[in-house]
């Protein structure tokens, strides 16, 4: 019998390339890890362990309706849309200049039917917890917390359910 050829031309095995290797395959792991995002999913059936938000986040474009700052009602309502929203609070880009600590009222649109039966809108009263600046010249983003949360509906029981 004879005997098995060396791999490398030695009598050893090259430890130090295999290292290296699995060196590299590490920081390629490491380097595709993201933080994770949720897209179009309902805050309620979410549970993101690493959060350090007391309520996670859906990145949900909404449409929200600016009623009220500060205590002045505007009389059209200012028409936007969300950027991500929580059970606790909105992140929204406006066109006016809001101070932090704001009192506003807002609605955001929660399910939209046509010809209105069936559409959802949640009703809040809110203040400004934070203002960032925008891409987009003229507009900033703006933090708020719910203060006070109700929903109004627009469909209608049938008149055999009714008194």
């Amino acid at each position: 019998m004879g005997a098995l050829p060396e791999p490398l031309g030695r009598g050893s095995v090259d430890f130090s390339r295999k290292e290296a290797q699995n060196r590299a395959e590490a920081t390629k792991r490491l380097e595709t890890v993201r933080p994770r995002r949720v897209f179009l999913v309902p805050t309620y059936a979410v549970g993101l362990s690493y959060e350090r938000r007391c309520a996670p986040r859906a990145y949900l474009n909404l449409p929200l309706r600016l009623v009220g700052v500060d205590g002045q009602m505007q009389p059209h309502g200012i028409t936007l849309v969300t950027k991500n929203i929580s059970s606790t609070g909105v992140f929204f880009l406006a066109p006016c200049e809001i101070e932090s600590g704001t009192a506003i009222e807002m609605e955001v649109g929660l399910l939209g039917r046509p010809l209105g039966q069936g559409s959802v809108r949640m009703r809040t009263a809110a203040h400004i917890v934070r203002v960032e600046e925008s891409q987009t010249p003229g507009w900033k983003g703006y933090a708020a917390a719910f203060d006070d949360i109700a929903f109004k509906r627009d469909d209608s029981l049938p008149h055999r359910y009714g008194a």
